[in-house]
């Protein structure tokens, strides 16, 4: 009887013990898994083109921190990223005078973390890139840049990085847009290819799982429309977060199990995703995405005495009156383009078309004094205006979807003065260096010799402006032509 009681009691033990272990191993896989459960935020711009100073509209630099800090309890904690998709000086007349380094200072005061490369950061040359390069608290990222003469990525772009977060490790990686080589000046990229996005992110996205990164994120100057086609492959190569550029876009959507984050334009507002993430589970359902407008006059002073500097700076060469608006004059009004175009006849008078391309035209012409610095803002980029010899039927060949001057196609091709445009008379023809340097337009088909003015593209405006001495009295709307040549 002894021994069946002592065997019955050791089966007891026996049970009791494994039962121990079992609850033990369930506390210990509980604490494992909430020590690695982290809360991450991110904030995220693109094409912020220069616009860091306040606007009647929108609060520039110092309104987005103050939002972050007010809204989502932003305290410069690791658990909160901060991103752009690139184009980030090119623009705005206190960005583009200083080639970018006033807004190099803001978004190191804004503590960035990572940016895209844009197009637009090539606008002043590989050389301009590498200054700003040395001045930023944050890398540059691309992963699909390379060089033609080694395939090797340059040095002013890095693939990747990785950044520790609460002991989880994000890799970050980068894409420029394929549309470079023809969206920037081509001379200023001709010495790099721009491959594909599917390739880049097979390769780097498992280099940097080897790294030891458990978290993907991607930012590219890419489009909603190019973000959703590489989605798939983003998610099997583990990439759970992508943000775009180029276009523009306000995105806030999961595509595919990937979330896509657009933030819009010019620091108008934000793309932010809040999510927590566990190295067992991934991201969990409980994600926020949103964007949050950037005119709530919640100002962070720290940010806002950086931009009064740049702005003071600014206005010390800029703040000379040139002319008067009654009404705002829109970027994209006809009456914009005609007078863009026009303007090129004070300096050139015997040129009889000019042609350029409305994207060339970035920004309204706000009602009251219209400063130099309304003017660099407006034509912000270092084109120069070139003149060629075309005959009529090159000029129709060569104006589709570009804005002319002197000339119309309605109802027929007819010079400013009615005379029809003859296709085989020959004409002086304005444009730029930029357009005459693109594949897609024949111009140097047609000519393959054109005059270098070395005049800026924006220049005669400037001059026009300045000749036709408007006033509150005798406002700029009193001179331009509303009339649709196209």
């Amino acid at each position: 009887m002894k021994r069946i009681l002592l065997f019955m009691l050791l089966i007891i033990l026996i049970i009791f013990s494994a039962c121990k272990d079992d609850e033990n191993s369930n506390i210990s896989d509980d604490i494992q898994e909430s020590d690695s459960l982290i809360s991450l935020t991110i904030f995220y711009t693109n094409d912020e083109h220069g616009w860091f100073q306040e606007t009647e509209y929108y609060d520039g630099g110092a309104g987005l921190v103050g939002l972050w800090k007010s809204k989502d309890g932003y305290d410069g904690s690791e658990n909160f990223l901060i991103l752009s998709g690139g184009d980030m000086w090119t623009g705005a007349a206190a960005s583009t005078w200083f080639e970018g380094e006033s807004m190099v200072d803001v978004m190191n005061e804004m503590e960035y973390d990572a940016a895209a490369i844009g197009n637009h950061e090539f606008d002043f040359k590989v050389s301009g890139l590498n200054q700003r390069l040395s001045e930023m608290t944050f890398p540059l990222l691309a992963a699909n840049i390379t060089e033609k003469a080694s395939g090797e990525i340059p040095d002013f772009a890095q693939p990747y990085i990785i950044k520790n977060i609460d002991g989880i490790q994000v890799g970050i990686l980068g894409l420029a847009s394929r549309s470079t080589p023809y969206s920037t000046f081509p001379a200023n990229v001709v010495d790099y290819e721009f491959t594909s996005y599917s390739d880049a992110i097979n390769a780097y996205a498992p280099q940097a799982i080897s790294d030891g990164a458990e978290v993907l994120i991607l930012i590219g100057h890419l489009c909603e429309s190019e973000l959703q086609d590489i989605a798939d492959i983003a998610k099997s190569n583990g990439i759970s977060v992508m943000g775009g550029g180029h276009c523009h876009q306000i995105i806030t959507q999961r595509y595919h199990d990937v979330i896509i984050l657009g933030g819009g334009d010019n620091m108008k507002g934000y793309a932010k995703v809040e999510f927590n993430y566990n190295v067992t589970q991934d991201i969990s359902q409980d994600f926020v995405i949103a964007y949050e407008s950037n005119d709530q006059d919640i100002i962070d002073e720290n940010v806002k005495t950086v931009v009064d500097y740049w702005m003071d700076e600014t206005n010390s060469v800029l703040s000379e009156v040139i002319g008067y608006a009654s009404d705002d004059i829109l970027k994209s009004s006809v009456e914009m383009w005609n007078m863009v175009c026009d303007s090129w006849f004070y300096t050139f008078p015997d040129a009889d078309i000019t042609i350029t391309n409305a994207g060339g035209i970035r920004q309204e012409i706000f009602a009251g004094d219209i400063t130099l610095a309304t003017v660099v803002g407006l034509l912000p980029f270092e084109n120069q205006i070139v003149e060629l010899e075309l005959t009529g039927a090159e000029v129709k060949d060569c104006i589709n979807n570009l804005i002319i001057g002197g000339m119309t196609t309605v109802n027929g091709y007819f010079l400013s003065d009615g005379t029809p445009i003859d296709d085989l008379t020959e004409y002086k023809v304005l444009t730029t260096d930029y357009l005459y340097s693109q594949p897609s337009i024949n111009f140097a088909t047609y000519d393959d010799s054109p005059y270098l003015t070395t005049v800026h593209y924006r220049q005669p405006l400037i001059d026009w402006l300045r000749s036709i001495n408007t006033t509150s009295a005798d406002p700029l709307e009193n001179y331009l032509d509303y009339t649709i040549r196209w």
